[in-house]
């Protein structure tokens, strides 16, 4: 349905007037400035005071020509003085205009000024001592029009600031919505701009379609649902799903940010909301984005002292402009957010946001997609394969594959090569996850103990049959990291086993294991492997149900809440006396774990050995290379 255009109001009338104003201010200051300066150089162009009775004198020796009288002010020009005839001697060149001079009256009369000058026929001129009409005027009236002109500047450059959606109605918008509107082909992202992400772009083509034909729907007894709900991790495409409906639907597509919505002032949040909606339901059939919905969605009620601020407020009147929808007003709001647990119920249930979208991070094969998206105008190398690249970035969302390819870029143009190689990726790989390289930051014996430190990580890895493979081992500082030791998941695990975190718990204990077995004692480089293998130990026995003694129980502990009242206001799930137990079983486990780590190293001391001195000498070792590195340690044990 084509609906007619409305006049559009954005920050370009605003501009132009105000640059109108100020192109008119700077003309009043030139032309005050012109006009001082043209008042202030009439007159002779070399001009010398002279005391009354010095000018008296010069009159009487003839050197005066002329003279002009204004009230008590006299100006003069001096005659030229005659050059004496000589014919073998050229003539001095005669200035162009003969000096002048300025002197003043006294008050007292002098009956003997005007006869003495017409004794030496010097040419006398009166002006009036008054000042012209015209100039009284200007000097009167001129300060006010720049006052006026500053004024009027300073409002309409506040206007530009305080006026809502680009100022449409100055500074009493603010009750204005912010909301960006697309029209068809303002924007050139697709659905084939996204890759994988097929049954959310399957979810938004349904609305779109409805949209586009919803006569066909209503034949079936459909109805349009109301919202529809992005939820996923931060860079899993939300925003850009969004960007791709409204180049998708051929319907008005409003976009904004949720935190757009709240002011300093009470009520401009609810305001707002309200325009954004009318503005909407005018050109039915359209779409709504509001992009972080959880900066005004979040649960009312809640912190300390809770209280029906602004926010919720702005929540409230979104809540009643969704249920106020009429069959006849085909408006979809789409919303995006990383955090749907502490949206408030209101918004959640069916007749609101009707379908929820789960956007989670790409698989494999979607993560080749997306890299495949990212590299098609990119000069890639012959040695590039993105089924590699994809295996090796388990856990990457599509931002972070974006930003994996950019790196790369970078890196190759530092390198000053023309095409983005596999080597050129796997650094910025590197780069991303562990983080930039520091040269010489260990001592020698330092970096025997890291060596040894990431060996033990490597050799549990290779040798623990439910571990994740290993990909690579590494003694070069990264960040906050002193060495690295690189696991490369064979599949991506939805549902882990026992078994699988057992072997996970006992190679992030390895490194400690190692430093213990070789050197008699421990060092503070297993921080946050021990953090990591505490955090995992403590879910295994609180919320999995993996501990005989608690058994097929739950106690969620140490969970992070959102809001500070509901964290206080909450009861414990579970007794001091269980916490006891728990926090007994997790070290109990832990201890079986390290045991476990440190049995299989001893059975492998010439593999930890071997890769201990390769690391020393080579600093970082590749899965490849371990495999022939335990064999020669084999073939010599």
């Amino acid at each position: 349905m084509e609906k007619p255009n409305r006049p559009q109001h954005g920050p370009g009338a605003e501009s132009s007037r105000s640059f109108y104003w100020r192109y008119l201010l700077w003309i009043l200051v030139v032309t005050t400035l012109f006009l001082y300066w043209a008042n202030t150089t009439t007159g002779p162009v070399t001009t010398e005071s002279l005391a009354y009775t010095e000018f008296k004198e010069a009159v009487r020796e003839g050197r005066v020509t002329e003279v002009t009288i204004e009230g008590q002010d006299i100006r003069g020009h001096y005659a030229q003085p005659e050059q004496p005839a000589d014919e073998e001697q050229e003539p001095a060149p005669q200035p162009e205009e003969p000096g002048g001079f300025t002197t003043t009256i006294p008050s007292v009369e002098d009956p003997d000024l005007i006869p003495l000058l017409e004794q030496n026929n010097v040419t006398v001129h009166a002006e009036s001592a008054e000042t012209p009409w015209w100039a009284s005027a200007l000097i009167g009236i001129l300060p006010w029009i720049l006052i006026i002109a500053l004024f009027w500047w300073g409002w309409t450059r506040m206007q530009e600031r305080m006026g809502g959606a680009g100022g449409r109605d100055g500074m009493f918008s603010f009750g204005k919505s912010k909301a960006r509107r697309f029209r068809e082909g303002a924007t050139h992202v697709r659905f084939d701009d996204v890759a994988g992400l097929e049954n959310a772009k399957m979810d938004l083509r349904e609305i779109i379609e409805y949209l586009r034909d919803p006569a066909r729907y209503r034949r079936l007894g459909a109805k349009i649902p109301k919202g529809i709900l992005l939820m996923g991790p931060p860079g899993t495409g939300k925003t850009l799903l969004a960007k791709a409906v409204a180049g998708e639907a051929g319907a008005p597509f409003y976009s904004i940010s949720a935190s757009e919505f709240i002011e300093m002032f009470v009520g401009v949040g609810a305001a707002r909301v309200r325009d954004m909606f009318k503005d909407a339901k005018q050109e039915a059939p359209s779409i709504i984005f509001i992009d972080e919905l959880d900066s005004v969605g979040r649960s009312r009620g809640t912190g300390v002292g809770g209280g029906h601020d602004e926010r919720e407020q702005t929540l409230n009147q979104i809540l009643a402009e969704m249920d106020g929808f009429q069959p006849h007003e085909q408006v979809v709001v789409l919303a995006a957010t990383n955090r749907p647990d502490v949206l408030d119920r209101a918004l959640l249930r069916p007749g609101r946001f009707d379908r929820k979208v789960v956007l989670d991070l790409p698989r494999k094969e979607a993560r080749k997609q997306v890299l495949s998206v990212h590299t098609r105008k990119m000069p890639l190398d012959e040695d590039v394969n993105l089924d590699v690249i994809a295996q090796r970035t388990v856990g990457f969302s599509g931002a972070d594959l974006e930003n994996l390819v950019n790196e790369a870029a970078l890196l190759a143009g530092r390198d000053g090569s023309e095409t983005v190689s596999m080597a050129h990726i796997n650094r910025a790989r590197d780069k991303i996850i562990l983080g930039e390289e520091r040269e010489g930051l260990l001592n020698e014996n330092e970096r025997k103990l890291v060596a040894y430190h990431e060996a033990g990580h490597a050799v549990l890895a290779w040798e623990l049959p439910e571990a994740d493979p290993l990909d690579k081992v590494t003694i070069i500082p990264r960040g906050r990291a002193l060495g690295a030791t690189e696991q490369l998941p064979e599949e991506e695990r939805h549902n882990v086993k026992f078994s699988y975190l057992k072997d996970r718990v006992a190679v992030m204990l390895g490194g400690r294991v190692a430093e213990k077995t070789v050197f008699g004692e421990v060092t503070s480089g297993a921080e946050a492997d021990l953090a990591q293998a505490t955090r995992l130990v403590r879910r295994m026995v609180s919320q999995w149900g993996m501990s005989e003694v608690i058994g097929p129980a739950s106690f969620p502990r140490g969970e992070e809440h959102v809001f500070l009242g509901r964290e206080m206001a909450q009861p414990p799930d579970f007794s001091e006396q269980t916490a006891q137990i728990i926090d007994k079983e997790i070290r109990k486990i832990l201890e079986e774990f390290e045991k476990y780590a440190t049995a299989t190293l001893r059975d492998n001391r010439h593999k930890l050995d071997a890769l201990a001195r390769a690391l020393l000498e080579h600093e970082t070792i590749e899965a490849s290379q371990v495999n022939q590195l335990f064999k020669d340690a084999e073939k010599a044990a």
